[in-house]
């Protein structure tokens, strides 16, 4: 990343960080808890099909930008398109830095990344770190759960439904990414640091 911020800032360029992740939601949906009557038994859909979507999604936590795409099945084919479409959403001066883990459509021979993309890959089995996790979370709560998709198509509309509900600023409170955060505050404290210490010299 150092590298790549010390090319692009004499030129005025930004240096991004998206994190990404695929979800898979389908006719088998989420079941959550629903407001009923004290003392009752609410009902609530389950069905028992097996038509599925994949949700691809990066997200810039920082900003609440975002890069989505619905596809059948999860493959290095696929992921070569949603990268073509995370670099096509960048200004010419910026470069992402894409941070997913380990799955193997991730890291295939195959796979293209655009020259204005990095990728950085997390540890393994490490899915606290990626703050896209939790947006699975807040979509299969309140989007997709206790419903009846009755087809392929009707999964894809309910998918592009679910995502349109999401403002920047939604995706900024559901994505924050608290450990970013605290890495730039120390590193911005030691620039100052730094900096203090050779004032002094220079005074002195």
């Amino acid at each position: 990343m150092k590298t790549v911020r010390g090319a692009l800032t004499p030129h005025g360029g930004r240096v991004r960080v998206f994190f990404m992740d695929e979800a898979r939601f389908g006719q088998q949906g989420t079941t959550t808890r629903v407001w009923a009557r004290r003392g009752s038994r609410p009902t609530a859909v389950k069905q028992t099909r097996y038509e599925w979507v994949y949700l691809y999604a990066a997200v810039e936590p920082a900003t609440g930008a975002s890069v989505a795409l619905q596809a059948p099945h999860v493959n290095t084919g696929t992921m070569n398109v949603f990268l073509e479409m995370l670099s096509e959403t960048l200004d010419g001066r910026d470069h992402a830095v894409l941070i997913m883990d380990q799955a193997g459509w991730h890291k295939a021979r195959a796979l293209v990344v655009p020259d204005n993309v990095t990728v950085l890959y997390l540890p393994p089995y490490s899915p606290e770190l990626n703050p896209v996790e939790r947006l699975w979370a807040y979509l299969r709560s309140r989007f997709l759960s206790n419903r009846v998709f009755d087809d392929y198509q009707h999964l894809l509309n309910g998918g592009a439904e679910a995502w349109q509900q999401l403002t920047p600023e939604r995706l900024r409170s559901v994505c924050a990414c608290t450990y970013l955060i605290r890495l730039r505050v120390q590193r911005r404290a030691r620039t100052a640091h730094v900096g203090g210490c050779a004032m002094g010299e220079d005074v002195g």
